[in-house]
């Protein structure tokens, strides 16, 4: 996993985090909005029928991932959303891996999303798991120059099975159909998941 997101990421400037979570949280707005309405339609732990056979598996290296960590923010309709997070970076301190839980004020629905550099075999969509849990698939969903985004929505028992759970793992394929693989700790999870914000932003106002 870390030569072929290596490779993605060198042919391009490095991704700018506050950027990056500004346009994120921008989408995630809106997607919410929909997902309130019809959550179940969007829940989805199976991939495509007509999915691929990897041709192996490779594990990464030098991935190491940052505590886990609450961000909030308001938005245009004085909401607030909050982003529980983790960053995982090479030793270069490039971006492999971001994983972010999203949640809206006065929404029931709760969506993950999973940030990764372009080049990977997007039709294959991501496995995540917790613990020895089954696989829980999510399809990419968009992509800006140098990152793509896989989302689902997570029902009130995968989330506690995510507080209570020790380790999360996620499994992509990349264009040469290879399986990679990455584990996240969870030791840190429940604990900012719950607590305070470490940082809450307000979007300014739009002129009207």
């Amino acid at each position: 996993m870390e030569m072929a997101l290596r490779r993605s990421l060198q042919s391009s400037p490095s991704p700018r985090p506050i950027i990056v979570l500004f346009l994120a949280c921008l989408m995630t707005t809106e997607a919410f909005g929909q997902a309130s309405q019809a959550p179940e339609a969007q829940i989805s732990n199976r991939p495509p029928e007509a999915e691929v056979g990897a041709r192996g598996q490779q594990m990464p290296r030098n991935i190491t991932y940052s505590p886990w960590q609450k961000i909030c923010f308001k938005d245009s309709l004085a909401k607030v959303v909050c982003r529980t997070t983790t960053n995982g970076t090479w030793d270069t301190g490039q971006t492999a891996v971001r994983v972010d839980l999203i949640e809206r004020e006065g929404d029931q629905a709760t969506r993950l999303q999973i940030f990764l550099p372009v080049g990977l075999y997007l039709q294959a969509g991501v496995k995540m798991t917790i613990d020895d849990g089954p696989a829980v698939y999510f399809p990419y969903s968009w992509c800006l120059t140098t990152i793509c985004v896989a989302e689902n929505l997570i029902e009130p028992h995968r989330l506690n099975e995510i507080e209570a759970g020790q380790k999360l793992t996620l499994q992509v394929v990349n264009s040469n159909l290879v399986t990679l693989q990455t584990t996240i700790s969870l030791s840190t999870f429940a604990a900012g998941h719950k607590g305070a914000a470490v940082k809450t932003l307000e979007l300014p106002a739009s002129d009207e």
